[in-house]
């Protein structure tokens, strides 16, 4: 394995849209939402085992997440988990991420990935980021990742890629990026063939990275610039809690991706989701005969068809009549809503932030 090869787990989400199973103290990626017995950050670890070193795996995360990390990840240590002292989106904390590892190895090679995907082809997933590391490695340029549409979604990101030019044929230089498009738009996108779903996930050279935080987002390279020395020291925490105050808000795509002239896109079937939705989750658990998702080991159902139920596993749940529903109980907290209507969701929450106590949220 190729001790240059690192692998940044960016973990630091709320995951507001799966209340009430996510909650701030406790957030999907820390939760075992498929019911398969590992939590999503759990099998992302696991996965990006096969492409670095474990000791070469960080995980960037906010502090209040550091103990979470430290119990669901066994082979992790503390000094593998870099915490941001608050949320100020992508692009700070790869930067962060990067100047950590610089003062280990300045010749990494970088995998960064969300900790909340869903992948089911781990071996294509394997030979497609590989690939994409003996690309990076020879080349100055950015790689994202890009998952080959099976269908018209507009919940997602659109890459569009030169079908002509071709680093290695399949490897391609990109076009342009959109925003989640409307269906019209979506349809036309998938049926031009040039056309991948933006997956959040990236691949670089350590070089090729730094220099793009300089040339496109100067002012947020100069500032963690000035730790150079301070990394991996006990000084680090007090210069990042300065950083972190006067730091943009900015995503990795808008700062640098949608600005930078030398990205690429691989797309691939990996058998991916972002798991962006109660809806989403429905589509990857198995159904019964009348096309209910049931996680919980006790459930009866009674005219009942289409829904999504997570419930605690040994708690006796009936429920009658009901069609298209999301139906999660926590102990704490029960929802229930229509599955057209779970971008209410987040409306829920920051109603529930208003009035009620914060263990519900």
């Amino acid at each position: 394995m190729n001790t240059n090869n690192y692998c940044v787990i960016m973990a630091g989400g709320i995951g507001s849209r799966f209340w009430p199973m996510s909650k701030t103290s406790h957030p999907k990626q820390f939760i075992d939402i498929l019911g398969t017995g590992q939590t999503l950050i759990q099998q992302t670890y696991s996965r990006l085992k096969k492409i670095c070193p474990e000791e070469n795996i960080y995980i960037v995360t906010n502090e209040m997440y550091e103990d979470l990390i430290i119990q669901q990840l066994a082979g992790i240590t503390k000094e593998q988990i870099i915490c941001e002292p608050s949320r100020k989106n992508t692009a700070p904390c790869i930067a962060y991420a990067n100047y950590k590892i610089a003062e280990k190895n300045p010749n990494a090679n970088i995998v960064v990935a969300p900790a909340d995907h869903l992948i089911l082809k781990e071996d294509e997933f394997v030979k497609v980021v590989n690939m994409a590391l003996a690309f990076t490695e020879n080349n100055d340029c950015l790689v994202t990742l890009g998952i080959t549409p099976s269908r018209p979604d507009t919940g997602y990101g659109y890459i569009q890629f030169d079908t002509n030019a071709s680093a290695n044929g399949e490897i391609k230089k990109v076009k342009t990026f959109t925003e989640k498009p409307d269906l019209e738009l979506a349809k036309q996108f998938v049926e031009s063939g040039e056309f991948c779903w933006n997956s959040g996930m990236f691949i670089w050279s350590l070089k090729s990275i730094n220099k793009a935080f300089e040339t496109l987002l100067p002012t947020m390279d100069g500032i963690f610039k000035e730790g150079v020395g301070l990394y991996n020291t006990p000084a680090e925490k007090e210069f990042i809690n300065k950083s972190y105050s006067v730091c943009k808000n900015i995503s990795i795509d808008y700062g640098i991706m949608e600005k930078s002239n030398n990205v690429h896109v691989i797309s691939a079937d990996i058998g991916w989701s972002d798991l962006g939705t109660w809806g989403s989750i429905y589509t990857h658990l198995d159904h019964d005969d009348q096309q209910n998702a049931v996680v919980g080991d006790n459930v009866m159902l009674y005219d009942s068809e289409k829904n999504i139920i997570n419930v605690p596993k040994d708690k006796l749940v009936v429920l009658q009549g009901l069609d298209d529903f999301i139906v999660v109980d926590t102990n704490e907290v029960l929802m229930v809503c229509k599955k057209q209507d779970e971008q209410k969701i987040k409306q829920f929450v920051n109603d529930i932030k208003l009035s009620k106590d914060a263990k519900y949220y």
